[in-house]
């Protein structure tokens, strides 16, 4: 995947400071629930029944990420 200079230096800033001590697993959990928030993500199942939609209405409508093996629909504009 192509990334741009800023989220190359976001992932290294992360990646340090997770490896230096500076960043706990509290500290990742908080960064994914604000990334979450941003993108408006939910399941594609939460997303139907919040938008009365089918479930294969949403996939095949919306666009879809697959994340840590479970499919989200992202939702933000």
């Amino acid at each position: 995947m192509k990334t741009t200079e800023n989220t190359d230096k976001l992932l290294n800033f992360v990646a340090e400071k997770f490896e230096k001590g500076e960043l706990t697993n509290d500290s990742l959990v908080q960064l994914i629930e604000l990334c979450g928030a941003y993108l408006n993500l939910q399941t594609i199942s939460d997303y139907a029944k919040d938008h009365q939609m089918s479930y294969n209405g949403v996939k095949h409508h919306r666009e879809i990420k697959e994340i840590f093996n479970q499919k989200y629909v992202i939702d933000n504009d």
